[in-house]
């Protein structure tokens, strides 16, 4: 059996490997373990997924970070999420069996390391980059997701074309509470990477948006952490009688 997992962000693929990864290819982490860099969106994890399932792939993970919309997850939390909600308010299963194994594993590691509390609940397909903490209490309000983000629906639904288990882990970066800077929306390009040059040039005539800056980073560190944790104890929840 082979567990191929999705990741959107270098920032993210780091927390699995110190291997280097071209973005739109995948690479054996070991025998049983396959890992595709897809960059944002979801186009790029379709095709991403596709590609772990073309290489062998028996099972999905969609892993990285989210953000959240309720506001009883923090920067750093854990979300397993236990169905999962695209764009147009179709409810999408997850493999309730395998979901069951890997919280059990989870609930041991975040008890031991009191790093993270791990959180279940839906989460919401957002196209586009939900950036004001108005819009993510609204999405809140209408769908009941406790988080969101623009690639797991994708994974999914390639998973389930495919009759495959699929589920999705996602550390929280940034609090309902929390507008993102808007230097991230400018500097951000067509495939969803943020572009250094263009981030410092509105830095430069926006100095006021460097604390949001640092804010941000210190909640995404925080969910990197988390991931790096829950990293430690993918062969716990990977191995086949887990499956």
């Amino acid at each position: 059996m082979i567990t191929g997992i999705v990741v959107a962000l270098p920032q993210e693929l780091g927390t699995l490997t110190t291997r280097k990864v071209v973005k739109g290819q995948c690479v054996f982490l070991t025998d049983s373990l396959a890992l595709a860099y897809s960059g944002a969106g979801a186009n790029n994890a379709e095709a991403a997924a596709q590609l772990l399932i073309a290489q062998g792939a028996t099972r999905l993970i969609s892993w990285g970070c989210a953000g959240a919309l309720s506001a009883n997850l923090t920067s750093g939390d854990l979300v397993l999420a236990d169905e999962l909600i695209d764009a147009d308010g179709v409810i999408i299963s997850i493999d309730h069996e395998w979901h069951r194994r890997v919280k059990t594993v989870l609930e041991k590691t975040a008890c031991q390391s009191s790093g993270f509390a791990l959180r279940c609940g839906s989460l919401l397909e957002s196209k586009t980059l939900v950036a004001t903490s108005r819009d993510k209490q609204q999405l809140h309000r209408q769908s009941a997701a406790i988080a969101l983000d623009m690639e797991s629906v994708a994974v999914a639904k390639v998973a389930r074309a495919h009759a495959l288990p699929f589920l999705v882990i996602r550390a929280i970066a940034d609090p309902v509470t929390m507008d993102l800077p808007q230097a991230v929306s400018h500097a951000l390009n067509e495939q969803g990477d943020v572009q250094l040059g263009k981030l410092l040039t509105y830095l430069l005539t926006h100095p006021s948006e460097l604390k949001g800056l640092i804010t941000l980073g210190q909640h995404f560190n925080a969910a990197k952490r988390t991931l790096k944790l829950v990293a430690n104890q993918l062969e716990h929840f990977l191995a086949p009688e887990s499956a």
